[in-house]
């Protein structure tokens, strides 16, 4: 209970200063939210200061900031101004969580075998050949990849659509194909190459050897006493997989011209618009301290050396 607690404590601090760090560079920037080519004359821009607070000193636009956001408000965002940033949040997260929370899981169910399949014939041709992929596929960047895949898969052969959001349940899935497999596939060679790894330290431990001398199959070698501990660098991997993922929504969303909190963090940081850049990261660093403790609690279940060592 007292680990538990200190790691809450750590990730409200974690939380204050990503958000402090934020509006403190998002304030140094040059330019302003409603500067424009003709200026506005003065008293609309007095006005519009003073609507959304920007004619406070700077401590005191940030204590009231803090203040709105203890109480849950984001503020209104000032490029989308019949919108607050609860609002655009609220319709953006669902659709970034959906898209890389599914590149999520394709990864890992298809770099864990990739990655498993690799250390059981290490050394061979198709080790070789899957590796040779895993190493392309880390070496492509999103912005290189994502519209390669547009290139073949909507413009060339015509079998996806190239952007786009929303639809029948049909024309959704579509939709989803490119930007997932976009967010993959670095994802899935990362995944496979370290899985194949720490499979590969596991099958020559010990422990495994005097098991296989005890005459037992190689299928549960693997599965009962090799799959378990192999895979717990997998585990710690998540959560720099997820910040990938997140980092890499902001590309993907452009590319694809997906509303998610990717495109959002992107259109906010060029308009200036401070509360809603602030909240996206607000929202986002929650979101990643609590898949750091769930990833910290599935490592301690898979090996409770880790939760003895706390």
């Amino acid at each position: 209970m007292k680990r538990f607690a200190a790691r809450l404590f750590e990730a409200f601090i974690t939380l204050w200063l990503l958000a402090t760090l934020c509006f403190v560079l998002l304030r140094a920037a040059p330019g302003g939210p409603f500067d424009t080519e003709k200026a506005a004359p003065p008293e609309v821009q007095a006005a519009l200061a003073a609507q959304y607070r920007l004619d406070r000193p700077l401590p005191a636009q940030y204590v009231a900031w803090l203040g709105d956001v203890a109480r849950g408000d984001l503020g209104p965002s000032f490029q989308y101004p019949d919108y607050t940033v609860n609002r655009l949040v609220a319709t953006a997260l669902p659709v970034s969580a959906l898209n890389g929370g599914v590149a999520l899981l394709l990864a890992l169910a298809l770099g864990i075998p990739v990655g498993v399949w690799a250390a059981r014939r290490a050394g061979r041709w198709s080790d070789r050949l899957l590796m040779f992929g895993a190493g392309l596929g880390l070496a492509v960047p999103k912005f290189v990849a994502a519209p390669l895949l547009v290139l073949l898969f909507a413009v060339t052969l015509h079998w996806l659509p190239a952007g786009g959001w929303g639809g029948t349940p049909l024309e959704s899935l579509r939709n989803m194909v490119l930007p997932v497999i976009a967010l993959a596939l670095p994802n899935i060679a990362y995944c496979a190459r370290l899985t194949r790894a720490s499979m590969l330290e596991t099958l020559s431990a010990d422990y495994l050897r005097a098991a296989r001398a005890r005459g037992l199959s190689e299928a549960r070698l693997l599965f009962a006493h090799a799959l378990r501990p192999g895979l717990l660098p997998v585990a710690a991997w998540l959560s720099p997989a997820l910040i990938n993922v997140v980092t890499g929504s902001a590309v993907v969303e452009q590319v694809f011209g997906i509303p998610g909190m990717g495109r959002y963090f992107v259109q906010g940081a060029l308009n200036r618009d401070y509360t809603l850049v602030l909240g996206v990261v607000l929202v986002v660093g929650a979101v990643i301290v609590l898949i750091n403790l769930l990833v910290d609690a599935l490592r301690g279940w898979m090996d409770p050396r880790l939760q003895d060592a706390t």
